[in-house]
């Protein structure tokens, strides 16, 4: 009889967890590299970790930090999960414990302009790019930095690195890509200006391609080793592409302006459709858990939210079919604006269309 009274207490289980609430708005946001844990930095400058589930009440709130001076400009884990990077408009590097937000490594004026961008390169070493386009790369084992090159007009909006951690990437505002070799540590070179900001970089297709996310609504590619001039670009449709997160090889997901969360294939280049929204509120950043089912986004509304990613994994985009522009996005969530039922009918009229695909030529493809 007891055992019945517990389960009927036992708390909802949703698709995904719950939004999170904050007092200011999150610009930032990063998922812990193996466990159920999400940090976030917002314009106050406060940082916030939380232990996250899809039990409903399951968001829980395990330590705050409000070291920082200013706005927090960008959060990342350390590759084994024990410390957290934070950088701030004030121009501080902060590297805190995981375990109870204990701040352990503070470099108080790491730049001389306001931070950023960051990217935790190895356990040793971690980049920061400010807003003057400077950029560093530091040493822990030395405590300062090993590497200090300028080579943009405006501010690093983002950056990655290649697999072997010898070639760094950086965007920036002045909407030019910057390539540095970290292992000899030197300049390499800088692409040719694309138009608008540079936002957001993306390594795809193993690693042979490089997207760049554009403020006006372009994804720019690059191949690897052809960092000079772009070898595509694709207008999204979107009034602004402000971050972009790779999901597949294939398949990144990009946030803009719109507070639009939009899922788009690389080669061919397409808009596969809506992953969700922040209503009308533009969003900031975007991350993917580290289980790869859950994408969290943050925007204006002071809120983070997580949407199932689950579905996008088995999507393939056909080359030489067209899908029929009917205006919308299609919903690739439950959450999505259009998503639920017609989610599943989505998925049936793809399977219908897909027998008509033989008609479909080439010739129409053309975007």
């Amino acid at each position: 009889m007891q055992a019945d009274e517990e389960e009927k207490e036992e708390p909802r289980l949703r698709d995904t967890p719950e939004d999170i609430s904050f007092e200011a708005a999150a610009n930032t946001i990063a998922f812990h590299p193996n466990r159920d844990i999400l940090a976030a930095g917002d314009v106050d400058g406060d940082v916030y970790v939380y232990s996250y589930s899809c039990l409903e009440g399951g968001n829980q709130e395990l330590w705050s930090s409000g070291h920082h001076m200013k706005s927090c400009r960008e959060v990342s884990f350390s590759h084994d999960g024990h410390k957290l990077f934070t950088v701030s408009k004030d121009k501080s590097v902060h590297i805190l414990n995981v375990e109870e937000g204990r701040l352990v490594t503070r470099f108080s004026k790491a730049h001389s302009s306001a931070l950023n961008s960051l990217l935790v390169i190895d356990e040793h070493l971690f980049a920061t790019g400010d807003d003057n386009g400077m950029l560093k790369v530091w040493d822990l084992r030395k405590g300062t930095a090993i590497m200090e090159m300028r080579h943009h007009e405006e501010y690093i909006s983002s950056m990655t690195i290649d697999e072997n951690k010898k070639l760094l990437l950086t965007t920036s505002g002045e909407g030019t890509m910057g390539v540095f070799n970290i292992k000899r540590r030197r300049f390499e070179l800088v692409s040719e200006p694309q138009n608008g900001d540079l936002t957001s970089i993306a390594l795809m297709k193993r690693g042979k391609k490089v997207a760049c996310g554009s403020s006006e609504g372009t994804i720019y590619l690059f191949n690897w080793n052809g960092f000079g001039a772009t070898s595509d670009r694709f207008a999204v449709k979107a009034e602004s592409i402000d971050c972009m997160v790779p999901v597949t090889e294939n398949i990144l997901c990009t946030g803009s302006i719109d507070g639009v969360i939009r899922a788009v294939n690389i080669l061919p280049n397409r808009v596969i459709g809506r992953v969700g929204q922040h209503l009308g509120e533009p969003i900031e950043q975007l991350a993917k858990s580290h289980t790869g089912q859950l994408l969290a986004s943050c925007g204006h509304d002071q809120k983070v939210k997580f949407w199932d990613i689950s579905a996008l994994s088995s999507v393939v985009v056909d080359d030489y079919r067209k899908r029929k522009k009917s205006g919308q996005l299609k919903a690739l969530s439950s959450k999505a604006f259009g998503g639920g039922e017609d989610f599943f009918a989505d998925l049936r009229e793809e399977t219908e269309a897909s027998k008509e695909e033989e008609e479909a030529s080439d010739s129409d493809d053309s975007d």
